[in-house]
This record gives C-alpha cells, structure tokens and sequence, in this order.
C-alpha cells in the first residue's frame, strides 16, 4: 500500500481504456445472435445441403470465431510476455477492426463491396476467426493488464470492471443489432442488414486501438524485462512510485525456486481449474447468448418481438452483474456459484417442460431471463474472480492459460452442437427443443456438485494462504 494518495482518477482512466478489451470481448461473441437466420438464408440456403451438413456449417458459422479465441488465448501469455500487455492490446484492436470490416464484406479484394453472394462463406468464417482470436487475446490481457497496474487495495473492483464491460458489450450489440432490423423488412435484413450488425464493430475496436496509444504499458512487465527505470515514471505518475521496489521482488523470482514449489503442487489444482472453465461453458449460457432470437421464435415469436426479448436477456445479464461485484466479497465466492447453480438448474429444467408441454408464454421468457441473471451473479464473473486468484504465483499463468483456452474449447462444442440438438427431427418430433434445455439443466447440476467437493473458498485470504490450501 503507498503512503501517498494514489492518483485515482488517472488509474480509473487507463483501467476504463482496458476494459474496452472486455467490451469488444462482449460485442463481438453477441453480435452474431442478430444475424442468425439471415446468415442462413444468405449463405447456407443456396447450396440446398441436407438438413443435417446445413445445421452443421450453421453451428460453424456460429461458434467458427471461437476457434480464434482459442488461438488467441493460447497466444496470449506468450505474446504478452514477449512482446508486453500493451502491444498485445493494440493487436487484439487490429483483429477487432480486421474481423468487423470482413465479416461485413467478405468479398473485399474480390468484388465491389456489397456485391458478394453465398460463395464467400469461407472468407467469412475467416474474418470471424481472426475477431475470435482478438476476443482470445482480450479475455486474458484486459483483466491481467488492470491487475499490474493496480494497487492491492483496489485491485478488485478495478478488475472486476472487465466483467461489467463484457456484458456491457452484450447488452449494447442487442441494441444495435434491434435498430439494424427496425430498418428494413426481412429481405432486407436477409442481404443487408447483416452486414451491418458486423461493421458497428469497427466503432468501439476503433475507439479501443486509439485510446491504447496513450495508456502506459505495465509496470510489472517493464520490471520483469530490466526496464525498472520506465516502470518507476509510470508508477510516480499514479503517486506509486515506493511500491517499485516491492513490485520488483515479487515478480523477479529465481528459477529453481519457481521449480522446487512447482513440485509440491498436486493434480487436483489442474482438475479444478480445468473444470471450472468448462462447467461455465456446460450450462449453456453462450447457447442463450448466441442463439436468444432463435430461441424466442421457436416460442412463436416473430422477429421484431425477438429481438426485443433478447434486450431484456442483455439487461438482465448486466444488472445482475452489478449485483455480483457487491455481494462476491460479501458473501464469498463458493456459496455464489452453489445458489448460481441451482437456481440455474432449476430454471433450465423449467424451461424444458415448457417446451416439452407447448406452454411457451411469459413463464418461458421468465425461465430464460431467470437462467441468465442466475448465471450472472454467479458463475459469469466469479469464475474470473477464482481463476486469478486461486492458483500458487508459481503456476498461476500457466493454468490460467489453459483453463480460459479449455473454456473456449468447451464454448465452441456447445455452441456447435446446439444446433445439431435443435434441429434434430426425432428430437423436435419427441420433446419440441426440449431435450438441450433439459440437458444444459443437468450441466448445472452436476456443476454444483463440482463446487461443493472441489472448489476452495478464498474470500478474505490472502495470495500465500490460498497457496497452502494446495499444498
């Protein structure tokens, strides 16, 4: 903690221009929803596939930007260790701005803009590849970055920002994604308003390479790389500059003392970071995310009304949040995640008797608004919150690296399979989309159960106490 004031309002600047990352994160994985059923008309139809080959390069176009953020999470820890948190910032804005102009016009460099048909649906796929590899990127730079340039008392609820913006971005591209729609009939939107759903991206990812220009890099890695120098300007220009020396220590570690507390390290701590990122994924929340107007039509909505329900989904997802960032410090982490998971199971298996039965009104809508602030409270930002702060100094970037790239991993098999499930005929015939809901119910069960055995509580601890409970 620095004797001097901290400089507050400079902080809560360069941590606001950060979590633009975790908007861009939000806005770029929910913008799809909108365009679902016109990127099937535009791209899927035409080739008169079998019902079977057409929902599988449907779930492709769908969750094909997950497999960047993969990549992307993947690459993260080594291009923001070899090239700093900054640059690799500024990177994931190209990818942002790359991937929102070519998922608009995936015929640039062939045809006039606005000219392409149905044979570019591999450009396409692309574009949102390399928009999936910016959300990788993002997801575990924007949080870390914040973290190294906070200082301990505050740390969290700066951190916690990223998460807010997340669903921020979601809510907003529901938004905008209802006034593209609002400005055309079906064809329209069919052959046009698609194409700006994905452009609006090329705002915020434009905004966000701007502002990363005057933000400064982290003073941990500038440590970390000899450079203590420049990490010593920044921190006096935050009034932080006594806190170098200990910043110094802490990230300086000596190799073989890294190796010897390695080894003392267990299987358990790896099983448990691994399924905590995929039992986020399991319950299916990107499906209500991804597939919301779809499933409101299934319900017998039309497309205006879909939509329209699908901003109650954003709203509810980011009020709810808001609730979570006071109450995780409050409460603790472990009780959170078990309320989360059975009101999540709950209102999933509702929602599954309500397909099943054809009662499809408002108690439907209020099953899957009832799922996503369930989730919204609890697994979505407390996830986030364990993962980097559970796992030993030692390891902590390692496992975080392949916990997030499991949960991507994870994100893009439900997501895929989702449509597979739906539309299945026999399933339709036999449960009415019943069965995935279903399904996803019996995810968060199962991830209860994953919490009570495994998961540790960490609220009040510190670093080090966290780390005995491994040993």
């Amino acid at each position: 903690m620095t004797k001097n004031k901290v400089n507050t309002p400079l902080l809560q600047g360069i941590a606001l221009v950060a979590t633009l990352g975790g908007f861009l994160f939000g806005y770029d994985t929910a913008v799809i929803s909108g365009a679902i059923s016109s990127l099937e008309t535009f791209f899927i139809v035409p080739y008169h596939f079998s019902p079977t080959w057409s929902n599988t390069l449907l779930g492709l176009m769908v969750s094909g930007a997950l497999i960047g953020c993969v990549i992307g999470s993947a690459l993260g820890g080594y291009c923001s260790q070899k090239f700093g948190r900054k640059k690799t910032l500024l990177l994931a804005a190209l990818l942002f701005l790359c991937s929102g102009l070519g998922s608009a016009i995936p015929e640039l460099g062939f045809l006039t803009p606005g000219s392409g048909d149905h044979t570019f649906l591999t450009p396409f796929i692309i574009y949102r590849i390399l928009g999936g590899m910016g959300v990788g990127l993002a997801s575990v730079l924007s949080p870390m970055y914040i973290a190294e340039i906070s200082p301990a008392a505050i740390r969290g609820r700066l951190v916690s920002w990223n998460q807010l913006a997340i669903v921020t971005g979601i809510l907003v591209v529901y938004f905008v994604n209802y006034y593209i729609v609002k400005q055309g009939d079906l064809t329209w939107n069919q052959q046009v308003g698609w194409r700006w759903m994905f452009a609006s991206s090329m705002i915020p990812a434009l905004l966000f390479f701007v502002l990363l220009l005057f933000v400064p890099e982290s003073p941990r890695w500038l440590i970390l790389r000899g450079q203590k120098e420049k990490a010593t300007k920044i921190m006096q220009k935050l009034n932080m500059a006594e806190e170098v020396e200990a910043i110094e220590v802490t990230v300086v570690d000596k190799p073989e003392k890294q190796t010897k507390r390695k080894l003392k390290l267990g299987p358990r701590i790896w099983v448990v970071g691994i399924l905590l990122s995929a039992f986020q994924q399991l319950v299916g929340i990107q499906v209500m995310l991804y597939y919301a107007p779809e499933i409101f039509k299934s319900m017998g909505q039309g497309t205006d009304s879909a939509m329209l329900q699908t901003v109650l989904v954003g709203a509810a997802n980011f009020l709810f949040t808001i609730i979570a960032i006071y109450t995780v410090d409050r409460y603790g982490r472990k009780p959170l995640l078990l309320l989360g998971s059975g009101l999540m199971a709950l209102f999933m298996c509702v929602l599954s008797v309500c397909f099943y039965t054809h009662n499809l009104g408002l108690g439907a809508l209020i099953c899957v608004l009832g799922f996503v602030a369930s989730f919204a409270f609890s697994w979505g930002p407390v996830t986030w919150v364990l993962l980097s702060e559970m796992f030993p100094n030692a390891v902590r970037s390692k496992i975080m690296s392949v916990a997030v790239a499991v949960q991507w991993i994870t994100n893009y098999l439900v997501s895929s399979s989702f449509p597979l499930l739906d539309k299945n005929e026999w399933l339709v015939q036999s449960f009415n989309h019943a069965f995935s809901f279903g399904l996803f119910g019996l995810m968060a069960l199962l991830s209860a159960v994953f919490v009570w055995k495994l998961i540790p509580e960490t609220k009040g601890k510190s670093l080090e106490q966290i780390e005995r409970i491994w040993k």
